[in-house]
């Protein structure tokens, strides 16, 4: 089976007019994406505002993914749904499609305890036909705390987990109290703004908004952390926390992340969440917010930034 290792991209949904899903459009994107040197796509996951999709939508976008991919690079399909009988459906379904794994969120809307966050991912992962990555985002779900990835990490189809939390040291302990018994247990960082400390401690890659925008960026980031080259790396650190700032913070997300691919070129077209004219004006300058931080890091040509 093919590693889970390095940069995997959670690709933002090309729309058209009439906000239907742009094939031909999101097709292109994954080629760019590929040919930019990213280490794998990621459908489906919060960038790709999953829940503003229907269950059938959400399939044909993994699909699309997972065909254009061709092998290339592995696929991460995220399979979330509202209930772990459509979840275990999706985990059929993405497997048949020939995805490397899927990723599942803790359960949202309700707050669930350990224990019950627990059963929702066993009896996911006792019944998939493919392997699953735990996704943490405490902001949007349930938590997954160190205590249950631990007991969860016993269970063969849990391969890994993604943490968007942002909370260093929570990953640190995942990390320490999970390899020792698991080596092959695959962490992903899902914060930009952690990145660099979290491949350093470990960490196997991430799964990063940001890596649809600069791509290339991103691999060189991976691979001068994995070489050991500590001054560059905390540089280009340093350089993508402003780019995380101009586009994350400032935005609902992920408005910001879907004008800033559209500045790559891409027709992403708006997203199914209506926004004003405020709104609409702020994200028109996305831009011009970006030049300072793209410069930094060797986009100063601005044209071909959009051209490309």
């Amino acid at each position: 089976m093919t590693k889970i290792e390095g940069i995997f991209t959670p690709t933002v949904v090309p729309l058209d007019e009439r906000g239907e899903i742009n094939e031909g459009e999101l097709r292109r994107y994954i080629d760019w994406l590929i040919a930019d040197g990213i280490y794998g796509l990621y459908p489906n996951g919060s960038s790709g505002e999953f829940t503003r999709f229907t269950p059938e939508e959400r399939r044909r976008i993994a699909k699309i993914t997972i065909e254009q991919a061709a092998g290339r690079v592995p696929v991460l399909a995220g399979a979330a749904e509202a209930n772990v009988r459509e979840t275990i459906a999706a985990c059929e379904t993405y497997h048949e499609y020939g995805a490397r794994a899927v990723a599942i969120v803790s359960p949202f809307y309700y707050s669930l305890g350990p224990e019950s966050v627990y059963e929702f991912f066993r009896e996911i992962a006792v019944n998939s036909p493919i392997d699953v990555t735990l996704y943490n985002i405490p902001m949007f779900a349930s938590p997954i705390d160190v205590p249950t990835i631990q007991r969860l990490s016993e269970l063969e189809r849990v391969v890994g987990i993604k943490d968007s939390s942002g909370d260093i040291t929570s990953m640190m302990n995942m990390i320490r109290a999970v390899r020792p018994n698991r080596p092959d247990f695959v962490f992903l960082n899902g914060w930009e703004a952690a990145l660099v400390p979290m491949l350093l401690m470990g960490c196997n890659g991430g799964t990063n908004a940001l890596s649809g925008v600069v791509p290339a960026f991103f691999r060189r980031l991976f691979e001068t952390t994995r070489a050991g080259d500590v001054a560059t790396a905390q540089q280009m650190q340093f350089q993508l926390l402003g780019l995380f700032e101009a586009i994350i913070n400032p935005f609902e997300f992920p408005l910001g992340v879907r004008a800033a691919v559209a500045q790559r070129g891409f027709q992403i077209g708006d997203s199914r969440q209506p926004i004003g004219n405020q709104q609409r004006q702020a994200l028109a300058k996305i831009l011009e917010s970006m030049a300072p931080n793209l410069a930094a890091m060797g986009y100063d040509d601005l044209e071909k930034f959009r051209c490309n």
